[in-house]
């Protein structure tokens, strides 16, 4: 797979285009790509993906507090995995976005012979959000691009939104998160030294940061899958502040006792898939109070994980 860092380096002459920020890259969106690839596939061409970065939210909306489900990074590996050909990067500033949905496509033709655009159900790209699927279909004729708008992805909870998604996560609904993201929700990154308090009390922890601008989930105890050096373990993991300990950290804090494994992490890169909420973070009277339900926690976790 391709990966470009803005529609200025595309060089394409015949492809076919979905266009989003596609933050999850969850079922809805996959129910994109597979249609993206698809029709390209079938006509001999390659299928692109334009995305945006930062998100246009903190761009548009003032938004600096606003938290993704994954990074840039992540969003291309995971439109990777799915089967897209190449994946353009375009930089998203309050210029850019002053573009009108007419100037913008006459760019995303020149660049990409664009034949196809397959778009969501609430695509909508231009100034002022002129871009709609309506909009599209008029220019395309104009530029000759055929555009097919895929309706909304529904389960039990409504439709399937990255902004639902969120939400679920920073409610710790991590379950709710795996259904419609159709994975579990990850959080990666190097293991940090911690204070060795997990040490001293034969409970060790491998302390990671939350990325910037990730969505954390909500303070509390998680059964998750650890996978480190390429190897799965159980893991039971807590996210917040350590109330018995530090109740005034300033920011939360993800501390996983890893099953099952004796050996040093500090240093190596550690993925922790987030399966199902255990119960909140508590203050507890005594360490001994603690420890007794850490142990409780962990065969929790055995038995949910298998």
């Amino acid at each position: 797979m391709t990966t470009l860092h803005s529609l200025d380096e595309a060089d394409f002459q015949y492809s076919w285009m979905t266009i989003g920020v596609f933050d999850g890259v969850h079922l809805g969106h996959q129910r994109i790509i597979h249609s993206l690839i698809n029709q390209a596939h079938d006509a001999g061409g390659p299928a692109l993906v334009l995305t945006f970065d930062p998100h246009p939210a903190i761009v548009l909306g003032k938004k600096s507090d606003f938290k993704c489900l994954c990074s840039t990074n992540e969003r291309v590996e995971l439109l990777e995995s799915y089967g897209v050909d190449a994946v353009i990067v375009q930089q998203f500033t309050s210029k850019f976005a002053q573009q009108s949905a007419s100037v913008f496509m006459q760019q995303v033709v020149k660049r990409t012979g664009l034949r196809g655009l397959v778009i969501g159900y609430d695509t909508a790209l231009g100034r002022g959000r002129e871009g709609n699927a309506v909009r599209l279909g008029e220019i395309g004729k104009e530029l000759g691009y055929s555009v097919e708008s895929v309706p909304a992805l529904e389960d039990d909870n409504g439709i399937i939104t990255s902004t639902r998604i969120r939400g679920n996560i920073a409610a710790g609904e991590v379950s709710s998160a795996t259904t419609a993201l159709g994975r579990p929700y990850v959080i990666s990154g190097p293991v940090i030294h911690g204070d060795g308090r997990g040490h001293r009390i034969n409970i060790p922890t491998a302390n990671l940061d939350v990325p910037v601008g990730k969505v954390a989930p909500a303070n509390g105890i998680y059964a998750c899958w650890a996978w480190v050096d390429g190897q799965k373990y159980r893991a039971a993991t807590n996210v917040g502040v350590r109330p018995t300990f530090t109740p005034d950290l300033p920011a939360p804090i993800i501390e996983a006792h890893l099953l099952d494994i004796d050996h040093d992490l500090y240093g190596k890169n550690l993925s922790l898939e987030f399966i199902e909420y255990l119960r909140p973070e508590e203050k507890y009277d005594s360490v001994a109070a603690l420890l007794d339900q850490i142990h409780i926690d962990i065969a929790h976790t055995r038995e949910i994980l298998g």
